[in-house]
């Protein structure tokens, strides 16, 4: 199968490129609006096959023909038996991680669309056409990076290790908190801070963090930590989304990967509505199912950024991808299997 993703402003204009391009026979695989506005839409053609060539079959004598089309068979056998073992595998690896349904499906289909045989390099291609990948960016970044996400998600870590990821870099790093009515919450963050040799403002109002901002602007990068927050308190909300408007600010969201799906899923859809575009997963390291970072962004329409699987923070994050993603979700063919084949290469068509 031939992959290709088109970018439009609406679903219409999408399926009418998906027919120019590839044609009426041409099968959806996915469907996904993208928070800087618009859709992405992810379609499959099956490329032209050689014995549906004029020429071949007129080059060849019965004979040949006949053996031709007894392969074909065989071949065709083979694949249905292939992929009925990606589906299988994929879909008990999905299940085990508590993936919801619904995302299984999506994940399985464009799966099967791109006819690999090995289930996790199947599971890459997938991963790679049906979400978004963007690390936080390591250069030096006029935009404050804000960590949100519910009590115990790790906020607090996160920042600790950005900001000693840009110390390491021989980098200026500017930390505030709004975290001030938690007990410990400032302490413990200036406990990193201060080995680090990095000052630490409170703003527990936007005011507060306005000027607090102004006074970091010459720094490479600005890392805000928060308090935090019941997604379903719509004054939590509130609060959380006057300190967003502070300023030059992109709010990332701190979700532990053990979290139940379903739970995770509305979470990331209520971040989303306060305009959070990117997700780190943290505490990976003790999380044996992962399907709750999956739900958040499916449903939230998240980018994966980084994650985190050590409590220790000069070992930081790494960047999300699909290999990794997929290497988190089957350990065991990560350690047991060389990838003989590499995923599709993914074809992008922007409208105009």
């Amino acid at each position: 199968m031939r992959l290709k993703s088109f970018y439009a402003n609406t679903i219409t204009e999408a399926m009418k490129m998906v027919r120019d391009t590839l044609g009426e026979d041409a099968v959806i695989v996915a469907t996904r609006e993208e928070k800087e506005g618009g859709v992405r839409l992810t379609a499959a053609i099956e490329p032209p096959d050689r014995y549906q060539d004029d020429q071949y079959h007129q080059d060849r004598n019965f004979n040949a023909g006949q053996q031709e089309q007894n392969d074909e068979t065989m071949f065709e056998h083979d694949d249905i038996n292939d992929e009925n073992t990606v589906t299988e595998r994929l879909t008990d690896v999905m299940l085990r991680h508590n993936v919801p349904e619904d995302v299984i499906d999506q994940i399985i289909s464009c799966a099967t669309v791109v006819g690999l045989e090995q289930p996790e390099v199947a599971l890459i291609a997938a991963l790679e056409h049906l979400y978004s990948f963007r690390p936080l960016t390591r250069d030096p970044n006029p935009t404050a990076t804000m960590l949100v996400g519910p009590p115990g998600s790790g906020k607090t870590l996160i920042v600790a290790k950005l900001a000693a990821r840009a110390v390491m870099n021989d980098q200026t790093v500017s930390v505030i908190s709004s975290d001030t009515v938690r007990a410990g919450g400032i302490e413990q963050l200036s406990a990193f801070t201060r080995l680090m040799d990095v000052d630490l403002e409170k703003a527990s109002s936007q005011k507060q963090l306005m000027t607090a901002l102004e006074n970091a602007r010459d720094s490479d990068h600005i890392i805000i930590d928060t308090a935090g927050v019941n997604p379903f308190n719509p004054e939590d909300m509130r609060v959380l989304a006057r300190l967003i408007a502070a300023g030059e600010i992109e709010p990332v969201l701190a979700l532990p990967a053990g979290t139940d799906a379903e739970e995770s899923g509305e979470i990331g859809r209520a971040f989303a509505a306060l305009g959070v575009k990117s997700l780190i997963a943290t505490r990976l390291d003790i999380a044996r199912r992962i399907g709750g970072v999956f739900a958040a962004a499916h449903y939230g329409g998240l980018i994966f950024a980084d994650a985190s699987n050590t409590p220790k923070v000069a070992d930081g994050l790494f960047a999300l991808s699909p290999q990794r993603l997929a290497h988190i979700l089957m350990p065991e063919l990560a350690r047991t299997k060389k990838q003989t084949k590499t995923a599709p290469k993914k074809e992008t068509v922007y409208a105009g």
